[in-house]
């Protein structure tokens, strides 16, 4: 008996060397993540050249400037309209595709988008919007098409009414085969028994929807969100390439771009960035306790 407690005990002491071998990562973690955060935070709290300590004066600015309330404004939309466009059109595109003969090449074209850098789609998209005025040939895609149909041109990044509409289709185009994709992993893995037995009791393909696929995506459709509206939150490439958030099209990532390395402002460019990882962290942990839900059952 006594020979078992000690063996216990013995068994109970732990071991330092697993440590060791996780120290590397951690201190990555901390080198890379953690102090820049930390830097960064104490940063906001002083002058552009970082000299003089101002307390809250850059967040003050932030929150109460009229050109930095249009920036939030813009993210706003961008949140709304671009998260649920993409989202929409996901979940259109995974129960329509799943319905045709040659689905996973129709799959395949719809997420090619998905392998294209931000700034090679915002070139494209930018020549796809090139504009010319009345009277002369449209190279413009976009702008050849509505004139096809009878329309005048529109200079669509210019013109204030749609330009940041403009830029959001760029992105949903990018967007929507990877909402497919996802989506329709969660689709195939719907029970066709559930669906046939729906069926056999006279439903019809939108009760279906409705109320069978609809309620068994839902956990996915919320993964799917809140990942767009991540992405949506720290959207840059776009804007900077398309626009340079000219024309009231300024998002919070680039303007922070902008505080930095052309107006040279230290303070504001680390507040901005710390209000950013605010929005973004709840985000995140929503994300990741769905993961561990989904991982869970």
């Amino acid at each position: 008996m006594i020979r078992i407690l000690s063996a216990v005990k013995v068994s109970r002491k732990i071991s330092p060397e697993p440590y060791w071998y996780v120290l590397p990562a951690l201190l990555l973690l901390f080198v890379f993540l953690l102090y820049p955060t930390i830097y960064t935070f104490y940063l906001s709290f002083f002058d552009p050249d970082s000299s003089s300590f101002v307390g809250l004066k850059n967040y003050i600015y932030l929150l109460t400037h009229k050109e930095i309330s249009l920036v939030f404004r813009n993210n706003l939309l961008w949140l709304t309209l671009f998260t649920v466009t993409a989202v929409g059109m996901g979940l259109f595109l995974a129960v329509l595709s799943d319905r045709l003969r040659y689905e996973p090449i129709i799959k395949a074209i719809i997420f090619i988008p998905m392998a294209i850098s931000f700034t090679a789609a915002a070139v494209i998209w930018r020549f796809m919007y090139l504009y010319r005025p009345e009277g002369f040939p449209q190279t413009g895609l976009v702008n050849a098409f509505w004139v096809s149909l009878g329309g005048t041109p529109v200079a669509w990044l210019v013109n204030l009414d749609v330009n940041n509409f403009a830029l959001i289709a760029a992105a949903v185009w990018m967007w929507t085969g990877f909402g497919m994709i996802v989506i329709s992993a969660g689709l195939k893995g719907i029970p066709r028994e559930v669906l046939e037995a729906a069926r056999v009791e006279g439903a019809g393909e939108w009760q279906l929807f409705w109320h069978i696929i609809q309620p068994m995506l839902r956990p996915i459709l919320i993964v799917v969100a809140l990942s767009l509206t991540i992405n949506a939150l720290k959207i840059f490439d776009l804007v900077y390439v398309m626009t340079f958030g000219n024309h009231d099209t300024d998002v919070i990532a680039n303007r922070m771009f902008k505080e930095m390395f052309i107006f040279a402002n230290l303070g504001r460019a680390s507040a901005i960035a710390v209000i950013l990882l605010l929005f973004v962290i709840p985000l995140m942990v929503m994300n990741i306790r769905r993961f561990r839900q989904g991982e869970s059952k």
